[in-house]
C-alpha cells in the first residue's frame, strides 16, 4: 500500500506536533549515551543505525515528550501578547527529539517489526496518543493560537498564513473547542482507537504469515517456473511452522498473482481461500471484533466533533470535501464499469468451458488463470516471458532514476558510508545534475521479509525545511521476492510500475522547497498525495525510458519490440477487474464510516455489513472481490486511510490529466519537468491543492472522463 506515507501511526495534530523540529532538551541520566538525544553527526543528520539499539527507543520517546512539554509550557508562560513570532513559530519548532525517535522507530516498526519492536510499540502508542490529546486539550496553548489566528490571519502572507491556518484548524478538528466533558470522552476514544489500530496491524501481519499454504507434492505447483518453484521451496524452509517441502506465501491483496500460473485447480482454491479467509471468523485470526469496535468509536468521534458520522469529519480536509461527493464519484465509475465487467466475466467463463466442459462454473480462484490463458493466446504473451528483462537493480537505476535525471535534472550516486537498519537497504545521494548540489538522501528497502509489513510505501527520516536547514531524507519500501543467492532479482511488470509509483512519492518529498516542515512534501490531502506517485508510473512506458531499463539480465539485449508491444497491449486486457476490486474496497471503506441508526456494525455482522454496502452499490460480485476485504484492510484499520481509500482513484484522475499534459508537451521535456517540479512537487501544502493542479494543467476541474479509457476499460 502506498501505505501512506508518513509511517507514524498517529494523524492530524500529531503529525504536526510529533514531526516538528526544534530546540534540544537538556541531557538526563536515562538519555545519557542515547543516539536520539542529539541530531546525528552523520551527513544531513541521517539516522545513525550503527548506534541505535532497541533499548534506546522508549527512553527517547519519554524524554521527547518531556522536552516538548517544556517547550510548549514556555509558549504558554510567555506574558507578551500572542503573536506569530512568539507563539506559532515556537510551536512549529517544538519536539525535535520526539521527531527524531518517531521517524526512525515507526520506519523500523513497519519495515522490520520484530517481536521486540512490536512490544515497544505496544508501550509507545498509548503514550503518544495521550500526549497528542494533552497538546490538543491544552487550553492556554490553544487560547494563544486562537488570538494569533483572530488578529493576524488576514495580514499574514504566503507560507506564514498557511502555517497558521493549518495549526489552528488542526486544533479545532482535534477537539480543542469542545467543552471539558466532551474532551474527556474524546480523549478516551482516541486512546482506545490507538490501541485497537496497533492490535489490528499486529494481527494482520500474523494472519498473513499464518495463511502460508503448505504444498506436499511439486506436481501441485504445475505451471510455475523453475525459479518460482525454487522460491516456494525456500519459503517453506524459512518458515518453522511448515513441514511440507514447498509453500506459497500469501500477499497483501485478496487475489494472488501466482494464480495466473497455477494449473492445479485444487491448489488455486487453497491459495485463494487462504488469502480470502486469512483474518475473518473462519481464519487463523479474527479481526472482526477489532473492526466493529473501531468503526463504532470512529462514529462516536465524528459525532463528538459535531459531525453526523466519521466520514463527514474525515473528508472535510480533502479535495472531495463530503461523503456525498465521494459516493457520487464512485457510483459514476461503477455504473460505467459494470457492463464491461459483466462482459469480461462472460468471456472468461465461455473460454474456460471450451477446455473444462460446458457445465464448468467459474470461481474467483479460476479467473486469473483463465484470463491469463486468454491473454496468452490473444497476444502470444506470458508474463514470465518478460521477467528476465526486469532485473530490479536495472529497473531502479536505468529506469526510475533515468527518468528523474532527464525530467527533473537529478543524478543519483550510491554511497556506502552511512549505516542502515538492514543489509538489504541501500542509500543514494540525490544531486542537482547542473550544480552538483545535494538535493536529498534516498534509501531503498525492496525485498520481502517476515518482519516487514505488506505492500509498498514511502516515508521520511527527515522532512525538507529551509527554517531548519534540513534536506529531505526519504525512503521507499517494497516487498519483492528476493531470489536465492547467485540468482537475479527479477520482478513482474506490475512490480516495475510499483517501483515507479513509490518513487513518485519519493520525488514529492525530495523536491519539496518550503520554509516549514509541517507544510513539506507529502503533507497534503490524501486524495492529492497519490497523484505524483500515480503520475510517475507514466514514465515506465515512455519508449526511451523503457528501452533503457528493459534489458535481459544475462545478455544485456533490449526487450524485442514485438514482446514489448504484446506486453503493453496486454496490460489492460480484462482491465475492468482491477477497477472493480478498487471500487469495491473504496465503497466498503466509506460505508463503515457512515454509520447511522439502523445502519450499525458489530462483531457478528461485519461481513454482512460489508456485503450489504457492496450490494447496494452493485459491486457485490463473487468474481471480483474487493482488493482488500475489510478483515485485512490495513489502509483503513491499521493505517491513515480511514474513509480514504477512494483517494487512489481520485488521485488517479489527476495523474491521468497530468500525463495527458506531458504527452502533449513532451514526455521527457525538461521544461515541462521543471514546470511540474516548480508548480506542483516543490509546493508541498503551501497553497490550495486544487489551484496547484489547475495552474499546471490549465484545467479548471479534473477531467474524470479520462480515467476509464486510460485504464483500458471500454
Amino acid at each position: 500500500m502506498y501505505q501512506n506515507f508518513k509511517t507514524l501511526l498517529l494523524s492530524g495534530l500529531a503529525a504536526i506536533s510529533l514531526l516538528a523540529v526544534g530546540c534540544k532538551g537538556e541531557k538526563n541520566d536515562p538519555m545519557e549515551g542515547n543516539p536520539f538525544n542529539e541530531p546525528s553527526a552523520l551527513a544531513f543528520h541521517a539516522p545513525d543505525f550503527g548506534k541505535i539499539k532497541n533499548e534506546h527507543y522508549k527512553p527517547a520517546f519519554e524524554a521527547g515528550i518531556e522536552q516538548q512539554r517544556a517547550e510548549l509550557k514556555a509558549i504558554v508562560d510567555n506574558e507578551e501578547k500572542p503573536t506569530f513570532q512568539n507563539t506559532i513559530l515556537p510551536y512549529e519548532d517544538s519536539g525535535a527529539l520526539l521527531s527524531r525517535v518517531s521517524n526512525v522507530f515507526f520506519a523500523i516498526s513497519s519495515a522490520d517489526g520484530t517481536d521486540e519492536i512490536k512490544a515497544i510499540e505496544a508501550d509507545v502508542i498509548p503514550m503518544l496518543t495521550a500526549w497528542e490529546d494533552e497538546i490538543t486539550f491544552n487550553q492556554p496553548l490553544f487560547d494563544r493560537i486562537k488570538v494569533v489566528y483572530d488578529n493576524e490571519y488576514e495580514t499574514l502572507q504566503g507560507e506564514d498564513r498557511k502555517l497558521l491556518k493549518e495549526i489552528y484548524d488542526g486544533f479545532v478538528r482535534a477537539g480543542a473547542n469542545l467543552p471539558k466533558e466532551k474532551k474527556d470522552e474524546l480523549e478516551k476514544v482516541n486512546a482506545r482507537l490507538a490501541v485497537l489500530q496497533q492490535e489490528f496491524v499486529k494481527m494482520n501481519i500474523e494472519a498473513r504469515n499464518k495463511a502460508i499454504v503448505p504444498i506436499e507434492d511439486v506436481e501441485e505447483l504445475a505451471g510455475l517456473s523453475e525459479g518460482e518453484i525454487a522460491q516456494c521451496k525456500a519459503d517453506a524452509e524459512a518458515n518453522e511452522a511448515v513441514t511440507a517441502p514447498y509453500a506459497i506465501v500469501i500477499s497483501n491483496t485478496t487475489q494472488q498473482d501466482i494464480l495466473t500460473s497455477l494449473e492445479n485447480r485444487a491448489t488455486r482454491e487453497k491459495v485463494f481461500n487462504a488469502s480470502y479467509h486469512r483474518s475473518d471468523n473462519t481464519g487463523n485470526q479474527n479481526t472482526y471484533p477489532i473492526i466493529a469496535e473501531m468503526a463504532q468509536l470512529r462514529h462516536k468521534k465524528g459525532q463528538l466533533l459535531g459531525f453526523n458520522n466519521f466520514a463527514e469529519y474525515s473528508l472535510q480536509n480533502t479535495m472531495a470535501k463530503t461523503p456525498e461527493a465521494v459516493t457520487s464519484f464512485l457510483k459514476k465509475l461503477a455504473e460505467e464499469y459494470q457492463p464491461v465487467a459483466d462482459r469480461e466475466t462472460k468471456e472468461i467463463e465461455e473460454y474456460a468451458r471450451k477446455t473444462m466442459g460446458s457445465d464448468f462454473e467459474l470461481k474467483p480462484y479460476d479467473r486469473f488463470y483463465f484470463s491469463a490463458k486468454m491473454k496468452e493466446e490473444k497476444y502470444h504473451f506470458n508474463a514470465n516471458d518478460v521477467k528476465p528483462y526486469f532485473e530490479v537493480d536495472s529497473v531502479l537505476k536505468n529506469g526510475v532514476f533515468y527518468a528523474a535525471e532527464h525530467v527533473y535534472g537529478l543524478t543519483f550516486k550510491e554511497r556506502f558510508d552511512l549505516p542502515t537498519y538492514h543489509k538489504d537497504v541501500h542509500v543514494y545521494d540525490v544531486l542537482n545534475a547542473e550544480t552538483g548540489e545535494q538535493v536529498a538522501l534516498f534509501y531503498t528497502d525492496l525485498f520481502r521479509r517476515p518482519t516487514k509489513g505488506g505492500g509498498a510505501w514511502m516515508s521520511e527520516f527527515a522532512s525538507q525545511s529551509h527554517r531548519n536547514d534540513q534536506l529531505p531524507i526519504i525512503y521507499n519500501v517494497c516487498n519483492y521476492t528476493k531470489a536465492p543467492e547467485g540468482q537475479p532479482n527479477l520482478i513482474t511488470w506490475d512490480e516495475v510500475t510499483t517501483l515507479f509509483h513509490e518513487f513518485g512519492h519519493a520525488l514529492h518529498g525530495m523536491l519539496s522547497n518550503v520554509e516549514y516542515k509541517s507544510l513539506s512534501g507529502t503533507d497534503v490531502f490524501r486524495d492529492f498525495v497519490e497523484m505524483p506517485s500515480q503520475f510517475n508510473e507514466y514514465f515506465a512506458t515512455v519508449p526511451e525510458v523503457f528501452a533503457n531499463f528493459a534489458k535481459h539480465y544475462e545478455t544485456g539485449e533490449a526487450m524485442p519490440e514485438d514482446l514489448k508491444n504484446k506486453m503493453l497491449e496486454s496490460v489492460n486486457f480484462h482491465a475492468a477487474y482491477a477497477l472493480g476490486e478498487n471500487l469495491a474496497a473504496s465503497t466498503g471503506d466509506v460505508a463503515f464510516h457512515m454509520l447511522s441508526t439502523g445502519n450499525e456494525v458489530n462483531a457478528e455482522n461485519v461481513e454482512e455489513f460489508e456485503n450489504n454496502a457492496l450490494a447496494a452499490a452493485g459491486l457485490l460480485n463473487p468474481q471480483i472481490p474487493p482488493r482488500y476485504r475489510t478483515s485485512y484492510f490495513n489502509h483503513v484499520w491499521g493505517g491513515g486511510y480511514a474513509c480514504g481509500y477512494y483517494s487512489y482513484l481520485w488521485s488517479e484522475v489527476l495523474a491521468v490529466n497530468v500525463g495527458e499534459y506531458f504527452t502533449k508537451n513532451g514526455a521527457l521535456n525538461p521544461e515541462v519537468g521543471r514546470a511540474f517540479r516548480d508548480k506542483v512537487l516543490s509546493k508541498g501544502n503551501t497553497e490550495d491543492l486544487a489551484q496547484i493542479f489547475s495552474d499546471f494543467t490549465g484545467l479548471a476541474e479534473p477531467n474524470v472522463a479520462s480515467l476509464l479509457p486510460a485504464r483500458g476499460v471500454k
